[in-house]
């Protein structure tokens, strides 16, 4: 059988469509073996082949087949199902990554806002069990600041004067602060720093604005309010919790195109690779 030719295969009633090359991925497979009529077990009925295994499941081996990469949905559970699949059809590397079960499961993340009002200022610090999610986040978030003659607190805008961006503070790789208001400086000058939150272009000096715009951005990044509580009602410090459950990065595998090679696993994200 040619590599472009079309194969339809019925898994436990469900159809599938894809191409030889696809099921030719490893050679030493048991869906290799099938297009050439050697596993009986698999019958060509009509022009179609069918297997009487879990047809859901197939679609993950499918997926595996078309991408290298094992990628679940954060409800999945079925991970020892899907590997006795995966050994049936004789894809152990697929076998092999089901078997790092720990790399495939969503975490779950911890993040926390602390606000406090003082007087003319907001202060926030951000805490996250993920670093990532806090570089990242932290990456979005731009202080501006700059003098400005009887600049209030309650001016949502800034003047047409230069402002400058400064860089965020970072106690550690788990957290970020910044602050946004104004401050007296010389004579009746403020200084003040307003706060742009990608991808809003808006420039925010009031703490209650920059706090909502947060919150937006966190529940459309996956996050959702756990709790909201008062840390400390004499510096009026609130502390709000999100968690999501967030996705790990796909496995891939390599598959080294020698005679007779069936791929090797590697516990990695990103991309599929094809070694020489």
């Amino acid at each position: 059988m040619s590599n472009e030719e079309v194969v339809v295969l019925s898994v436990g009633g469900v159809r599938y469509v894809t191409r030889a090359s696809t099921l030719q991925q490893f050679p030493e497979s048991r869906l290799a073996r099938m297009l050439n009529h050697d596993e009986p077990e698999f019958k060509l009925v009509n022009g179609e082949f069918f297997v009487d295994r879990d047809g859901a499941l197939f679609s993950y081996i499918m997926d595996f087949l078309r991408t290298l990469q094992v990628s679940l949905p954060t409800d999945f559970s079925d991970y020892q199902r899907l590997r006795r699949e995966a050994e049936f059809y004789g894809l152990h590397p697929l076998a092999d990554l089901l078997s790092q079960e720990h790399l495939l499961k969503p975490r779950l993340e911890i993040l926390e806002v602390r606000f406090s009002l003082q007087e003319m200022q907001a202060f926030f610090r951000v805490f996250g069990s993920c670093s990532t999610t806090v570089e990242a986040l932290a990456e979005q978030i731009t202080v501006f600041t700059g003098q400005q003659p009887g600049q209030s607190w309650s001016s949502p805008f800034p003047s047409q004067k230069t402002l400058v961006p400064v860089p965020l503070e970072r106690p550690s790789h788990h957290d970020v602060v910044f602050q946004c208001g104004t401050e007296y400086s010389a004579g009746d000058q403020f200084v003040a720093r307003y706060v742009s939150i990608k991808p809003d272009n808006r420039k925010l000096i009031n703490g209650t604005n920059v706090l909502g715009l947060l919150f937006d951005t966190l529940l459309k990044d996956g996050f959702r309010l756990l709790s909201a509580r008062t840390v400390s009602s004499e510096e009026k410090v609130e502390c709000y919790s999100f968690e999501r459950m967030k996705r790990p990065a796909g496995l891939t595998v390599t598959v080294n195109q020698t005679p007779g090679s069936s791929g090797v696993a590697q516990a990695r994200g990103g991309q599929k690779q094809k070694g020489k």
